[in-house]
């Protein structure tokens, strides 16, 4: 598929595609004959996992490690486990604050809930 079929089908404009290929995130893609870039589906499957990299809170700056890391091979897997590995504990650690802010919220709501159901009615 050309760049604007690919944008499409992954939710990205062909713009931010192109910007992400000039980057380096896609590695050496192929092209057709008349230079243009080619996608395939495993390229859809590895700019979901990008954008779920970013959607989680990973710098564009550790994704380019991960992407570099992944187009030298078996060699690096170790490497990029530890990176994904310490992206999913700095995950844990913001996804438990989140909870305890969604805790002290629920518990304000319910404050207010119990002193509007308190309230007599004119």
């Amino acid at each position: 598929m050309n760049v604007k079929e690919f944008a499409a089908q992954a939710g990205l404009s062909a713009h931010t595609v192109r910007y992400y290929d000039k980057l380096g995130l896609f590695g050496a893609l192929s092209r057709n004959e008349a230079g243009h870039r080619r996608f395939g589906k495993p390229d859809l499957a590895w700019m979901a996992f990008i954008l779920r990299l970013k959607e989680t809170g990973m710098p564009l700056e550790q994704i380019l490690t991960y992407a570099r890391l992944r187009s030298e091979g078996d060699t690096t897997l170790a490497a990029r486990m530890a990176l994904l590995q310490q992206h999913a504990d700095a995950l844990a650690q913001r996804v438990a604050l989140e909870q305890q802010h969604l805790q002290k919220l629920q518990e304000k709501i319910a404050y207010y809930q119990q002193l509007i159901s308190d309230k007599p009615v004119d």
